[in-house]
Formats: C-alpha cells, structure tokens, sequence
C-alpha cells in the first residue's frame, strides 16, 4: 500500500500536479511526500490548494495559531500543554461520527520517535472485496451508526462536572450519524466497507431495526481490526521520517496509531480536507476549494 513522491513542493506545484496527487491518493491510498519543510501557514495552505479544510471541532486540539491544524503532541512547550497526547489509539475513519466526513487527511509529523513510529491502516475496499459472502449478503442495503462516544477525550473544563453531563453534551454536540455500511467509493468507484472499532457501534436494515448483536465482531474479525497482534493479512504498518508528509484517502482507509506502553516524544500536525466529490454519492457534494 502506499507511493513515495520526491521533489513535490506543495506551495509552488501547479493545479495539474494537484489533481495528480490527487489520483495517486485514490489510487494507492497513501502518498508520502518526502523532504517537506513547511511552515505551518504553509501546511493550512497545502490543504486549501487541495480543497476545504475542516477544522476540528474541540478547540483543544488546535495549533495555537493555525485552528486548521488538528495537533497530536505528548510534548509541552513552556510548560504548557499543546494539542492532545495520545491521540488515535483504535480503528477509526476521521470524523465517521459526523454527518458529512471528510475525503482526505494530511499528517505533518513535527517530533519523530526513533523507535517505535508508524501508523496501522487497513484498505475496507480490500477488506469488502475479501469478506465471505454470506457477510456481504447480510450487509447489503444496511447503514452504521456512528458516535465519539466511546473514545471522548475529557477536557480541562471537564474536570468536577457531572459525567452525566459530559455524556449529555456528548449526544447534544455529536449526535449518532448514520451512514451506508457499505458505499462507492465516488473515484474509484470500488465498494467500501465503512465501520471502525471505535466508533461504529450498531447496524441497522433500511427500516431502522437492529441487526444481531455479534454481525459487527464477525466483520471486525473478517476484516482485521480486531486482530490485536497486527498480524492480519490486511494490515499494513505506514512508518514515517522527519521531512514526511502522509496523504491518505479518509473514506476507504481505517487507521489507528502505533503507541508503546513507554511513548517516546511525539509531535504530529494534522490538516483535513474535503475534496470536489461527494464523500460518497447521495451524501451531498463539497464546494472546491478557488
């Protein structure tokens, strides 16, 4: 899985360079710029050249200065907290749990580990195409619920409030978002199976009714994400050097980040981007970034 790209300047590429990238990403999944030396205005402008970037919508991710960069980061600076330590560890698609998700994320790493670096991706078109039949047939025309509710990070200003409260802003902020189990992808036009571990919680047929309890552990099971050695034939480890930047397609991509029980200091920059097409077809097309 995956393409390396040398000698790609995201601030001076021309349009055609962009709709390139573009189609590798489709393509292949993963594309790593190498040799990157961005500032971080410089990044928020790659994501825009590419279409509209969506900012996170808890401000205690953000990068002090640029609220477009989502910030990943177990280093203080000046004693302060920026950004959010141990960020991603489980299955998830980015933003799943919202209504409209979007088709591209860009990851900036700013403090490499030397060890232990690297995130796990499973392809769901891949792991679609491979899944028994008669799990494909009791899947079809089906649709996920989605929440953050399992994995919400409590925040500074959570602190002595009521986890009742916590739990109702939850549901008032982020309510459940329901999307096909399976959708085509709007490029490539392959079929995708849209569930995460994290964050995909039931399934239901066309007419709302729950479907049984253990079909989501089966299509965990099937498609890896609940292998917890790695070791799954879909499974694939994406490492990273100082000087990448990680393209990858959002909408058939599950990833989830590589952490040790002894974390080495870390520090990502992440930007998401909503590119020309639909997320998949019906769901309601994004402008394209001018």
């Amino acid at each position: 899985m995956g393409v390396a790209v040398d000698e790609f300047d995201p601030r001076t590429a021309p349009d055609a360079d962009l709709l390139a990238l573009k189609r590798l990403v489709y393509d292949h999944r993963i594309v790593v710029l190498r040799n990157q030396d961005l500032s971080p205005a410089d990044f928020v402008a790659f994501g825009r050249r590419l279409g509209e970037v969506e900012t996170y919508y808890q401000p205690m991710y953000h990068h002090p200065e640029y609220p477009e960069i989502f910030v990943s980061s177990n280093v203080k600076e000046e004693g302060e907290q920026v950004g959010v330590p141990q960020t991603g560890k489980f299955w998830h698609h980015d933003y799943s749990f919202m209504p409209n998700p979007f088709g591209l994320t860009l990851i900036y790493p700013q403090v490499v580990p030397q060890k232990n670096r690297g995130t796990f991706f499973i392809d769901m078109a891949r792991a679609y195409q491979d899944l028994p039949e008669e799990l494909k047939a009791e899947i079809k025309g089906t649709r996920s619920l989605n929440s953050v509710r399992r994995y919400f990070k409590i925040r500074p200003t959570d602190v002595y409030r009521p986890i009742s409260e916590v739990l109702a802003e939850i549901e008032r902020e982020t309510p459940a978002s329901a999307h096909p189990t399976v959708f085509t992808h709007p490029v490539t036009g392959e079929q995708v199976l849209y569930i995460s571990e994290a964050v995909t919680y039931q399934l239901e047929d066309a007419e709302g009714t729950a479907l049984r309890e253990d079909l989501l552990t089966d299509l965990f099971q099937a498609c890896g994400q609940a292998d917890t050695t790695f070791e799954h034939a879909n499974i694939h480890l994406q490492t990273f050097d100082k000087g990448d930047l990680l393209v990858w397609d959002n909408r058939a991509l599950v990833h989830r980040a590589l952490h040790t029980p002894n974390p080495e200091p870390t520090v990502s920059y992440r930007v998401t981007v909503h590119d020309e097409h639909e997320f998949y077809p019906g769901i309601g097309a994004r402008p394209t970034a001018g």
